[in-house]
C-alpha cells in the first residue's frame, strides 16, 4: 500500500481524540489556559453534561487580535517562550488543545487585551475557521464549545450519560480549585445548583478553607497539616486522620508544580505512609502538593499531562512517606477530639423530636427496686450510683475504682482511671472532661509498636512451647504458611507443615505471653490467601505484626484492676501512633465537660 500524506482536516481529528476524550478533557484544557493567563476568577457553565455546551470564562490577560487567529492553530502556544521542554512552568504547553477541540465541535473564542480597545471573537466549526469579528467584552476570555463531537459522530456513542459526563466534568474543576485556592471559582449547569468557591487567602490556612469548599467541613475537622522540605523538593499539603478514610482511592489529591496528577509512584508512597494506621480496604483522603524544579520532572509522558516521571523518584517517594508519617504520629491523638465532637452530635437529633425532658426513670438500665412513683430522695441517690455500678452475676455492666484519683493523675492527657464499662471500656477522669478508651483497640496498638520497636533494635524474642500445638488447617493454607516461614519467624512466631493438612507452633513471641496460637495461625492464613503476589515484603511483615498484635492485646470482656487501666493509660500517653489502632478506628474518645454541660442543658 502506498504511503500518502494525510489531509490537515484528518490530522486535526487524530489530535483531538489525544486531547479531547469526552467533556471532562475539554473543561481540563480551558481552565489550565485561564490559570496559566492569570485569570483571578473564573466561571464555568455546562449542559448536557458538557455535550451541548462548555462555557469558561475568565478575567485573564487575554490575547491580541493578532494572537487570536494563532492560538486555533495547531503547535501555536504562548506557553514556551524559549522553546525549552525542561523546564515546563505552565500547566498547558502543547498548543493543541484549541484546534482539536475546533475539529470536532463548534468553538468561538471572544477575548481582550488590556491593549486592545474592544475585544475580538473567532468561531472554528469541525475545523473551519472564520474570519476575526469585532465583539463586546471586559479584559479576559470567553471560550464556548457546543455539539461536541458533533464531527464525528461515532465518538459519541462512547460518551456515558449526562449525570456521569458531568460528574467526571466536575472532579475536573474541583481538582483544579484545589491547585489555586487563590483563585475564584463558579462552576453552573443544569444538573446541579452553581456552586462558587470564593478566593482563599494565601498559606495553609487559605488553602485548608479551600479544600474544606470542596471535601466537606469532616476533612477539615479531621486534617494534618503536612510540610517537609530537602534537596530542592517541597512537599505540603494537608492529610486527614485514619480515622476518616474511604473505601476507595478517590480521596487522593496529588499535585505537582501545580499540576492535578494521578501518578503510581505518588499515590503507592501514601498507600505506604498510612500501612501502620489503614487495613487494606480502607483508603486515607489527603491533598498533597509537591513542588520541584521543572527541570527534575518530565510532565509529558502522558497525553493527558495525568502522569510525570522524576529524575530522582525514590527522594520524592521518600519525602512523602516521611511527611506523612510524622504528621501521622505527632497528631496521632487528635482523633479523640474529633470522635467526641461527634458523639456530642450525636446527641443533637433526639432535641430535634421533642425528646428534650429525659425521664431516667423510664430508662431500661433503671433497677428494678426502683418504681415510677419513687423520688431519689426516697431511694437515696448514692444507692441508685451504686447500683448502676454494682457487677451482676453473669456480667458486669461498670466497675468503679475504690480509691480516690491521684491529683497528679488528673493533669495527664488521659486522666486517671475510674471504671470498667462492660469490661471493655476504661472511663478516666481528666481535669476538664473524661475518656472512654477501648482497651482492646489501644493495647492492639502498643502490641504493634512494642514489636516493630523490639523488631528494629535486637529482634522479637521467641518462647518455645513446651508441647508444640498442632493446628489443622487447609492444605493450601499449609502451603502458604510453609512458605511463608521465614517471615513469621522474624516476628516471633516459628511454625512448620506437619503433615498434608495440619502445622505445628513451636515458637511464639515472648512479649505477648500466653495467647490462643491456632486462632492466631487461622488467622494468619486467611490474611496470606488475600496477599498480593507482588506485595512488597515490608507491608507483608507489616501484616504479620498488626495480626499477631491483635491476637496478643487485651481482649474485650477482660476485667482490669484499676493499677492495671492506669498503666494502660500511661503507657499510651507514652507511645506513637496510640490514638487509633491497626485498622484506623480510635482508641479513645475525649468529651469535655463544657459539651457534657450541654448535653445536660447547663450551658
Amino acid at each position: 500500500m502506498a504511503v500518502r500524506q494525510l489531509s490537515e482536516d484528518l490530522v486535526n481529528r487524530i489530535a483531538a481524540g489525544e486531547v479531547v476524550e469526552r467533556p471532562a478533557s475539554v473543561i481540563k484544557e480551558l481552565v489550565e489556559n485561564a490559570l496559566d493567563a492569570g485569570a483571578s476568577r473564573i466561571e464555568i457553565v455546562s449542559d448536557g453534561g458538557g455535550r451541548r455546551l462548555v462555557r469558561v470564562s475568565d478575567d485573564g490577560e487575554g490575547m491580541t487580535r493578532q494572537d487570536l487567529p494563532l492560538a486555533v492553530q495547531r503547535h501555536a502556544t504562548s506557553k514556551l517562550p524559549d522553546g525549552d521542554l525542561l523546564a515546563i512552568r505552565s500547566l498547558g504547553f502543547r498548543g493543541e488543545a484549541l484546534p482539536s477541540i475546533g475539529a470536532v465541535a463548534r468553538l468561538a473564542i471572544t477575548t481582550r487585551h488590556a491593549a486592545e480597545a474592544h475585544a475580538w471573537r473567532i468561531a472554528v466549526e469541525g475545523g473551519v475557521q472564520s474570519d476575526l469579528k469585532p465583539a463586546a467584552l471586559a479584559q479576559g476570555t470567553r471560550v464556548e464549545v457546543r455539539d461536541l463531537f458533533y464531527a464525528t459522530p461515532a465518538r459519541l456513542k462512547f460518551l456515558k450519560s449526562d449525570r456521569a459526563e458531568a460528574e467526571a466534568l466536575r472532579e475536573v474543576v474541583r481538582r483544579l480549585g484545589m491547585s489555586r485556592p487563590d483563585v475564584a471559582f463558579t462552576l453552573a449547569g443544569e444538573e446541579r445548583a452553581a456552586v462558587t468557591w470564593a478566593a482563599a487567602m494565601p498559606g495553609p490556612i487559605g488553602r485548608l478553607a479551600r479544600l474544606a469548599d470542596i471535601l466537606g467541613g469532616a476533612f477539615q475537622t479531621n486534617a494534618i497539616e503536612i510540610g517537609i522540605a530537602r534537596d530542592g523538593v517541597t512537599v505540603e499539603g494537608h492529610a486527614a486522620l485514619p480515622t476518616l478514610s474511604r473505601g476507595n482511592a478517590l480521596g487522593q489529591y496529588l499535585f505537582v508544580n501545580g499540576r492535578p496528577v494521578r501518578d503510581k509512584l505518588l499515590l503507592g508512597a501514601v498507600r505506604g505512609a498510612y500501612a501502620d494506621h489503614l487495613p487494606r480496604d480502607r483508603h486515607p483522603i489527603v491533598a498533597l502538593f509537591i513542588a520541584l524544579d521543572p527541570r527534575e520532572v518530565d510532565v509529558n509522558v502522558h497525553p493527558a499531562k495525568t502522569e510525570v516521571r522524576f529524575r530522582d523518584p525514590g527522594l520524592v517517594r521518600g519525602l512523602i512517606v516521611r511527611a506523612l508519617q510524622e504528621g501521622l504520629t505527632r497528631e496521632s491523638r487528635r482523633a479523640a477530639s474529633t470522635g467526641g465532637s461527634a458523639t456530642i452530635a450525636a446527641f443533637r437529633p433526639q432535641g430535634a423530636l421533642g425528646l428534650r425532658s429525659w425521664d431516667w426513670r423510664r430508662s431500661p438500665a433503671r433497677p428494678e427496686a426502683l418504681s415510677f412513683g419513687a423520688t431519689a430522695a426516697a431511694v437515696g441517690v448514692s444507692d441508685v450510683a451504686q447500683t448502676a455500678f454494682e457487677v451482676g452475676p453473669a456480667a458486669a455492666t461498670a466497675r468503679i475504682a475504690a480509691q480516690e484519683p491521684e491529683p497528679d493523675l488528673l493533669d495527664r492527657p488521659l486522666g486517671a482511671a475510674r471504671a470498667q464499662v462492660h469490661e471493655t471500656y476504661i472511663v478516666a477522669q481528666t481535669r476538664d472532661g473524661i475518656v472512654v478508651v477501648d482497651q482492646h483497640a489501644a493495647h492492639e496498638r502498643l502490641v504493634y509498636e512494642r514489636m516493630k520497636g523490639a523488631l528494629a533494635q535486637r529482634g522479637i524474642a521467641r518462647q518455645i512451647l513446651l508441647i508444640p500445638e498442632i493446628v489443622e488447617l487447609d492444605e493450601a493454607d499449609v502451603e502458604r504458611l510453609a512458605a511463608r516461614a521465614e517471615e513469621l519467624k522474624t516476628y516471633g512466631l516459628v511454625v512448620e507443615p506437619f503433615g498434608p493438612g495440619a502445622v505445628a507452633v513451636r515458637e511464639t513471641p515472648a512479649l505477648l505471653g500466653e495467647l490462643d496460637a491456632g486462632a492466631l495461625v487461622r488467622d494468619l492464613a486467611e490474611h496470606m490467601a488475600e496477599w498480593d503476589d507482588g506485595l512488597p515484603l515490608e507491608r507483608r511483615l507489616m501484616h504479620v505484626a498488626a495480626t499477631i498484635a491483635c491476637h496478643g492485646s487485651v481482649r474485650a470482656g477482660r476485667r482490669l484492676k484499676p493499677e492495671e487501666m492506669n498503666a494502660l493509660l500511661r503507657e499510651m500517653e507514652a507511645t506513637p501512633n496510640s490514638g487509633q489502632c491497626n485498622h484506623g478506628r480510635p482508641t479513645y474518645v475525649e468529651l469535655k465537660l463544657s459539651d457534657i454541660e450541654r448535653l445536660f442543658g447547663r450551658r
